[in-house]
């Protein structure tokens, strides 16, 4: 019955605020929406289509929102019109009961609050769909009292989020059966995109994971800091992490009157960025300006300071390799070369055209390269990119969408810091590294010292392997080839026995020396 209470309230709303019309538009059956209009009388459809989304899901509460947020990083698969508003959508939640915290801590942790944390303020600092803050202080290992901030998961969250997503699942099957805009919406992965996020997000260890693999990741690059996680207090439901003290980000009010370089931290934002991306292929990708503070400690003045980890991109070797390659050929203005490594990828149908998808993307592209360098925006770029893809039904990877929603958040924060920021000439020298650490002479030199050892086994191997090849014939038969594989691995675990014995007794003959002769014998 809830169920069903639930179901009715969401269809109200959508037709309260006229979503049917983004799905129903290209349908062929005008009855339908004489339907929708006689339940939803009264209804005003004079605010653009993004805003009445945008409301509705803040209607339909945190879950929605949520989604919304997820989707708004989709723009790949949005018009951008949505996309815009959907980006606006924030976790304004009411926090949740102190006490109900309080006993969600003692339960993850099997003793009472005042045996864990020396304090423990019951009123919240912050609070959004998934979970909510609150400060304290324990006693770490050392002895040492700590500050620390104690995140805890909002409670009832998967009973609630399982039966929105199944009715989730359910609104994106109709929509892609009645539309053919909604069924190049792809309503159904995104909603199993979205389902992906939040149970990640309701696993507050992987959250904690993710924060420490940036730190370390961090260290010694003196512009970010991240706070460091007590492990002894991780579990799924409750995180306590070192409390982090700064000025928010967007108030750039008070980050002049305390003396920070507004111009320098738009420039550490794009290292930081750049460093996580090209570096390491692992990146904080929910940087909107409520996840990130400046510290104003003098030992740390000026620093960015990131919070909230539930949602971080990774890019493999072939992701940098790929990205690598079409942005050399986009420097060059080599176009051909962009479209021919789309369907070199795999992500465009075989049958494509090279010579119409050059033409899409040269279309993109080309007015950009008469602009001033700050003008540019190597987000937007991506963003065209993938929504002129879209044509050519090219299925964008999500952790590219992951990367580009990033950079957006990181061009935009920083031209908010610095007007005249100019994000390529900043990049330039991490995307030339990056290159020449890919496609050139130093990546070519790195995979042979990796791949030496197994060469040094093969080579002394060729000439027999050659010799029974010849002699027997191509002919010769399976059974042969594989006793003769069979023969060369025995021969080659007995040579590395021998080597490593040798090598052994080396050592220990010098150890000895050694010692002899400083007489510790």
């Amino acid at each position: 019955m809830t169920r069903l209470l639930r179901g009715a309230y969401i269809v109200w709303i959508v037709l309260r605020y006229g979503l049917d019309e983004l799905v129903l538009t290209s349908f062929g059956k005008p009855w339908l929406r004489v339907i929708a209009r006689i339940v939803s009388f009264g209804r005003r459809l004079d605010a653009p289509r993004g805003q009445r989304l945008r409301e509705a899901l803040e209607r339909l509460g945190p879950i929605f929102v949520k989604f919304g947020q997820v989707l708004s990083t989709r723009r790949d698969l949005l018009p951008a019109d949505i996309a815009d508003e959907l980006a606006k959508l924030q976790d304004r939640v009411p926090p949740f009961s102190s006490d109900v915290a309080v006993a969600t801590i003692e339960r993850a942790f099997r003793k009472p609050v005042a045996r864990i944390f020396s304090e423990f303020e019951r009123q919240p600092v912050a609070s959004a769909s998934i979970a909510q803050v609150h400060f304290a202080k324990l006693i770490d290992r050392t002895g040492r009292e700590r500050e620390v901030a104690v995140k805890v998961l909002r409670p009832g969250m998967l009973p609630v989020i399982e039966k929105d997503l199944s009715l989730m699942r359910l609104m994106a099957g109709w929509v892609e059966s009645l539309s053919a805009d909604g069924k190049r919406l792809k309503p159904l992965e995104v909603v199993a995109e979205f389902d992906k996020y939040l149970h990640d997000e309701l696993d507050l260890v992987r959250e904690a994971a993710s924060a420490a693999q940036l730190r370390r990741n961090m260290d010694g690059l003196d512009l970010v800091l991240i706070p460091e996680m007590f492990w002894d207090y991780c579990q799924s439901e409750v995180i306590v992490m070192e409390r982090m003290k700064g000025i928010p980000i967007s108030q750039t009010a008070r980050l002049r009157e305390a003396g920070v370089d507004l111009k320098k931290l738009s420039r550490d934002g794009v290292t930081i960025f750049f460093t996580q991306v090209f570096r390491d292929g692992f990146f904080h990708a929910d940087m909107h300006p409520g996840n990130i503070f400046v510290s104003t400690d003098p030992a740390t003045f000026g620093r960015y300071i990131s919070l909230d980890f539930g949602i971080v991109g990774t890019l493999t070797e072939y992701d940098k390799e790929y990205l690598a390659q079409n942005f050399t050929a986009f420097f060059r203005r080599d176009y051909k070369r962009v479209a021919e490594l789309h369907i070199e990828s795999g992500w465009v149908p075989p049958a494509t055209r090279v010579d119409e998808l050059e033409s899409a993307i040269r279309a993109v592209c080309e007015p950009y390269f008469d602009r001033p360098l700050k003008e540019i925006s190597l987000g937007m770029v991506l963003m065209r990119l993938f929504q002129t893809s879209r044509r050519f039904q090219v299925e964008i990877q999500p952790q590219l969408v992951l990367l580009q929603k990033t950079l957006l958040n990181i061009e935009g924060l920083g031209r908010e810091l610095d007007p005249e920021l100019d994000l390529w000439s900043t990049a330039k020298p991490f995307l030339e590294k990056w290159m020449a650490d890919q496609i050139g002479p130093r990546r070519l030199l790195e995979e042979l010292k990796n791949q030496a050892p197994r060469y040094a086994k093969m080579l002394p191997d060729l000439p027999r392997l050659l010799h029974d090849y010849l002699k027997h014939g191509a002919s010769g038969g399976k059974r042969e080839l594989e006793e003769l594989l069979a023969e060369q691995r025995r021969t080659n675990r007995l040579l590395q026995g021998l080597i490593y014995a040798g090598i052994g007794f080396a050592c220990g003959l010098v150890v000895m020396q050694i010692l002899v002769r400083h007489q510790y014998f």
